[in-house]
């Protein structure tokens, strides 16, 4: 298991953070580990539906962000890990509120050289469950090391 200490500490958490989508939707990775991720959104009205909730396509998001994240921590500097989703399932448990803070905790459950599996809870700033969800992943070429490949 990794230092946390250093590993919160180090900014930034992953090398390829700062996408399009992920400045689009407006989550960061707050935590990363050899097994979890959390990712945070604070809910705004773009992440609404026409309802006045969260959009499900949001929460969907973020389960696949941290699930992702879950499964491919990459210890080394100055290299990463990369994974495709293969099969994602969500589960829509109560309504995300503007103006709220939700936490994506994606944990990696379980896999071998090229696949692995990840579940994920979505909760809200009081703890309450919004969503939760579960995946398939396989690691990209050259991403099955926990070495990874360089950036």
């Amino acid at each position: 298991m990794t230092d946390l200490i250093s590993d919160l500490q180090a900014p930034p958490l992953d090398p390829i953070e700062t996408n399009g989508f992920a400045d689009l939707v407006g989550y960061r990775l707050i935590f990363w580990s050899e097994t979890e991720a959390q990712v945070q959104l604070k809910l705004d009205r773009r992440h609404m539906n026409r309802s006045g909730v969260m959009h499900g396509g949001a929460l969907t998001t973020l389960i696949d962000t941290a699930s992702g994240y879950s499964g491919c921590y990459c210890p080394t500097p100055g290299r990463v890990r990369r994974a495709m989703t293969l099969q994602l399932t969500c589960q829509f448990i109560a309504p995300g509120l503007e103006g709220r803070t939700v936490t994506a905790i994606g944990r990696k459950t379980g896999g071998g050289r090229s696949l692995f599996f990840a579940s994920c809870e979505v909760r809200d700033e009081a703890g309450k469950l919004i969503g939760q969800g579960e995946g398939v992943f396989k690691y990209r070429r050259g991403s099955e090391n926990p070495e990874g490949e360089p950036v």
